[in-house]
């Protein structure tokens, strides 16, 4: 691990292993468990539109009605003068991909991200999809960036370390010649749209929080087939890109921490 990566991580995420992480009681994570449904249940819903010649703008269009028409709100919408329903990135796009006219394309690769307030709790999850018919190396990133977020939930069992979720999740990227991205992390959600922890998804073993039974959070690793670093569009101040533009994969669950390992909120499609 270069240096400047890791003096990044002890300053910015694991400030301290004390945080004060809230363990939800059992009426919330009901409640969080209900609104993480609903957002897993919007990617499964938008999955038949992502095809070539839809416009990401298009696609948050008919997410934002799916999520009102149950009866929650799109979190991401006026958060921070944020405008739209949903995050979008495709291809080179790491995150926070702004919905507007681009037009995906046959061999494109593109997440969504959706985060729900149902009854005042939210649920945060993303996928990744192929745009018609993927490239080889395509689908190896977006293959191994949902085994690395696998391999990091296999790492949230109580009384563990939230370090070595990240360290489970770089050991493997860089395994397969991956850079994982460090200047966004996984967060506390439940009761708020960010809480304690933040959850890095590189780290060394056995450092940060001890996890315990209640606690709720996301693992979302993003992996660059290239360099680790990112760069935010002027324009919009919101999209972030790899520097070199090469492709880039992301997964998300919102875990929770049970008495005897984890359970994966959001996990509709029953592959974790």
């Amino acid at each position: 691990m270069i240096n400047a990566v890791w003096q990044f991580i002890q300053s910015h995420l694991f400030r301290k292993n004390n945080v004060s992480i809230k363990i939800k009681t059992p009426e919330q994570i009901e409640g969080i468990r209900a609104s993480s449904k609903l957002a897993a249940a919007t990617l499964k819903y938008i999955e038949p539109f992502v095809k070539p010649g839809v416009t990401t703008l298009e696609l948050d269009t008919l997410i934002e009605k799916f999520v009102r028409d149950n009866g929650a709100l799109p979190a991401t919408k006026g958060y921070k003068g944020y405008k739209h329903a949903s995050c979008i990135s495709p291809n080179d796009v790491v995150c926070h991909g702004v919905p507007n006219a681009t037009v995906l394309q046959d061999g494109d690769i593109v997440n969504i991200d959706v985060t729900t307030i149902l009854n005042g709790f939210y649920g945060d999850t993303c996928k990744m999809y192929y745009v018609g018919t993927p490239r080889d190396y395509a689908q190896k990133l977006v293959d191994t960036t949902k085994e690395c977020l696998r391999l990091g939930m296999a790492e949230c069992n109580p009384g563990a370390h939230l370090g070595n979720v990240g360290y489970a999740i770089a050991e493997h990227a860089h395994k397969h010649g991956y850079s994982v991205v460090y200047e966004f992390c996984g967060h506390g959600v439940g009761i708020k749209f960010h809480e304690e922890p933040d959850v890095p998804h590189i780290a060394d073993k056995n450092t940060g929080p001890v996890l315990k039974a209640g606690m709720i959070f996301t693992i979302e690793p993003m992996i660059n087939a290239g360099k680790a670093r990112c760069k935010i569009d002027r324009k919009d101040g919101w999209t972030a890109r790899t520097i070199d533009g090469r492709l880039s994969a992301q997964f998300e669950h919102t875990v929770l921490i049970t008495e005897t390992g984890c359970e994966a909120l959001t996990d509709v499609y029953g592959d974790f």
